[in-house]
């Protein structure tokens, strides 16, 4: 074993023992492990939102996309930023509306406010689709992290499995607590690393910041500003409201929001969170620095550049610390998206179906479907599959068209209902599987449109499809009687929320 591995191994044990120690002094019923009994504060839940941005996509893809993209790559600050702004309205609403009525998951929500459990249901399922291909991607990026910076020393299936063993374990035995106290570690980690290196390397190659964009310039000038096709500006634009509008509707934000104790942490965190989003800025850095010094990876190699340029620039027991906290942005992302599905599938597809399920049967479903969704995705990320592939495509379009139906339940005298939802959201997640399958585009649909109108983001036509829907369909049925005073399903106790 050496020093790299060493250090990364020894990570590895730290993040373990912080997972299941989590537990310690709670009592774990069915709150407390999915939502840390809605107590977290500002610190753990700024971390939690944090780990959601800072993943292996970041890691490996931010420097990726500024190696191969340029400055396209700067659409992912940009939307994270917009998000936390959308978030300081948004957000304590979820809060205090899942508060109010005991809520643990994106489904119960939907289910509740709509008086539909099938709504649950699907709800449940689209963010199983969309989350597992997004945890094989964290346990695909831990393997290419750990293999490439112990130089080899572990094979990339064999480093997966470990991490993949890891994240099972703390999440079953300490819930939402392991993953808040590895994301303290992760973070810490995270700080240290990426500004050490986003500083460091443009210093020691180039000088300076300045002199290595002048030397960007020199190689390929065009990495520098938005291209007038393709990720051209109304690409940038509509891909950062379309993204910002989804970030907290995807189940893993979605869930850390409920685990706070109280409204003014969430809005400390939409103030604070856009200063931490800036250390994305150093990630792009380390790309463009390596399209100087590493140049001719080509497509997914560029995703490399990060570790290829630190294994060449430092001493292996330092690329053992990068290494280490590239497994952190794996374990962490990938703990809270198994917990928000399998929290999901319990509270909303087994509880339909044995809606007589004590809290023990429950706290046991929801750890056997947190077993089966890491095996499932530690099978899919040593054998990949083409259907696989096309979901990861989907996910974030899959996720976005749970977005008009969140929004039209804030509104005060909602005409959308339960069939309209349902509706609406069945129609947008065909038209996205259409659009994915089939490559369309506005470009391909609007030929003769403006290049500006042909570049917009493809996903606002599913989102377009999905409220025409849904607004059609609440009208036609609106005279079908709903019964307002007893919900659907005994399952379902609605408590109104005096605050809505």
């Amino acid at each position: 074993m050496n020093i790299s591995l060493l250090i990364i191994f020894i990570f590895l044990c730290l993040a373990l023992y912080l997972g299941i120690q989590a537990k310690q002094g709670k009592k774990m019923n069915m709150e407390q492990w999915a939502v840390g009994g809605r107590g977290f504060g500002t610190l753990f839940i700024f971390l939690l939102i944090a780990g959601e941005v800072y993943t292996t996509f970041t890691f490996l893809g931010g420097s990726g996309w500024a190696y191969s993209k340029g400055a396209a790559a700067y659409y992912v600050p940009s939307y994270i930023f917009l998000a936390y702004v959308l978030s300081y309205w948004l957000a304590p609403k979820i809060w205090r509306y899942a508060k109010d009525n005991k809520l643990l998951s994106q489904p119960d929500f939907f289910a509740t406010k709509y008086r539909s459990p099938y709504l649950g249901v699907l709800v449940a399922i689209v963010g199983c689709l969309a989350l597992v291909p997004n945890i094989i991607i964290q346990f695909k990026g831990l393997g290419i992290i750990v293999s490439q910076s112990s130089y080899g020393a572990i094979s990339q299936t064999a480093a997966s499995c470990i991490g993949a063993l890891v994240v099972t374990i703390y999440v079953m035995v300490s819930g939402i607590h392991g993953s808040a106290w590895t994301s303290v570690i992760k973070d810490f980690m995270i700080l240290i690393v990426v500004v050490f290196l986003g500083l460091y390397i443009p210093f020691h190659y180039f000088g300076g910041i300045q002199p290595m964009f002048e030397a960007v310039h020199h190689v390929k000038p065009e990495l520098l500003t938005l291209p007038d096709q393709g990720l051209s500006t109304s690409w940038f634009i509509s891909t950062v409201l379309l993204n910002a509008i989804g970030f907290y509707i995807m189940p893993t934000s979605f869930m850390v929001v409920l685990t706070a104790k109280g409204e003014k942490a969430i809005r400390k965190n939409a103030i604070l969170l856009p200063l931490y989003t800036i250390l994305l800025l150093f990630v792009f850095f380390i790309g463009y620095a390596a399209v100087v010094q590493i140049p001719g990876l080509q497509g997914g190699e560029g995703d490399l550049s990060l570790l290829k340029l630190a294994t060449q620039t430092f001493d292996p027991w330092i690329v053992g610390f990068i290494g280490a906290a590239g497994l952190l942005t794996a374990l962490v992302p990938a703990s809270v998206m198994l917990m928000s599905t399998s929290i999901g599938l319990t509270q909303n597809l087994y509880k339909v179906i044995v809606p007589s399920a004590t809290e023990r049967q429950l706290s046991f479903t929801s750890k056997g479907f947190i077993l089966l969704l890491s095996a499932i995705s530690l099978y899919f990320t040593v054998n990949g599959s083409d259907a696989l592939a096309i979901l990861n495509i989907m996910s974030y379009g899959l996720i976005i068209q749970l977005a008009p139906a969140l929004f039209f339940s804030f509104v005060k005298n909602n005409f959308v209902n339960k069939y309209g939802a349902f509706a609406g959201i069945i129609a947008g997640e065909l038209m996205v599987l259409y659009m994915t399958v089939t490559k369309k585009t506005i470009g391909t649909l609007l030929p003769y449109a403006s290049r500006a109108i042909q570049d917009i983001n493809t996903g606002y036509i599913a989102l377009l499809v999905n409220i025409i829907v849904m607004v059609v369909v609440s009208l036609v049925t609106k005279n079908i009687k709903i019964n307002e005073t007893k919900p659907e399903n005994p399952r379902l106790v609605l408590h109104e929320s005096k605050n809505e």
